[in-house]
């Protein structure tokens, strides 16, 4: 096996890895990567297939509408990317999984390398989740036509922790959710604008007081929409 190195490594098991190519064409998670601070791999669950139809699916038992996705190529998938390297997650993005947010984004962060597997369909047979994954993460309380979307989320919320991805270091530790309360309003220039006018304190240079008007301002805003972050 590799030994692990600082690199994060992320392998996605996917049905459709044609759309999971332009989220990690463009801006940072495209800069992280030719930097080399991540490598992202997808993998056609499609090329593990057993049989010629390149079948990845089937009734479920016991009857009903929907496919289900079958064991056999997603083991194949997952035991050939495990022969090359120890793995500290193998996340399953499901609608009923535990809802993603930044204290997760920030746990996931701190790891090596990482396998998600994308649902699709109905979803996958039972004991690839018993047997296989150590995660399962949804985005949101809704159902997407399959996990993709909500991986690259996942993955975009995770890359963008990573020391040397944004270019100043401290820009991630002041967004939303960090210290369990909302960012507060943010202006830029100019100063006023159709009569309406940014805060005096922001202007005034006095650094002591712009970070207690901010953090008043985020205790304020998330009070008002988002008090369960307070409770």
């Amino acid at each position: 096996m590799e030994s692990r190195t600082n690199i994060m490594r992320i392998d996605i098991i996917t049905v459709l890895p044609e759309l999971l190519q332009s989220p990690f064409e463009v801006s940072i998670l495209k800069r992280a990567i030719e930097k080399g601070l991540v490598e992202v791999h997808t993998h056609n669950l499609r090329d593990y297939s057993t049989n010629n139809y390149k079948q990845i699916d089937d009734y479920q038992f016991g009857g009903g509408a929907g496919m289900v996705m079958m064991i056999e190529p997603i083991d194949k998938c997952i035991t050939d990317l495990k022969a090359e390297r120890d793995y500290d997650e193998v996340i399953y993005m499901t609608p009923d999984g535990k809802t993603f947010n930044q204290h997760t984004a920030n746990e996931l962060s701190l790891k090596g390398n990482i396998i998600i597997l994308c649902g699709h369909y109905k979803g996958v047979d039972q004991r690839v989740r018993d047997h296989f994954i150590t995660r399962e993460i949804s985005v949101g309380d809704f159902v997407l036509s399959g996990g993709e979307l909500a991986a690259a989320l996942v993955c975009d919320a995770i890359i963008r922790l990573i020391p040397g991805v944004l270019g100043n270091e401290t820009s991630a530790l002041t967004d939303s959710f960090q210290d369990n309360l909302l960012a507060p309003p943010i202006y830029t220039r100019p100063a006023e604008y159709k009569g309406w006018t940014v805060p005096e304190i922001l202007t005034s240079g006095n650094t002591g007081k712009i970070e207690e008007w901010r953090e008043d301002q985020a205790y304020k805003r998330t009070k008002e929409r988002r008090p369960d972050l307070l409770e």
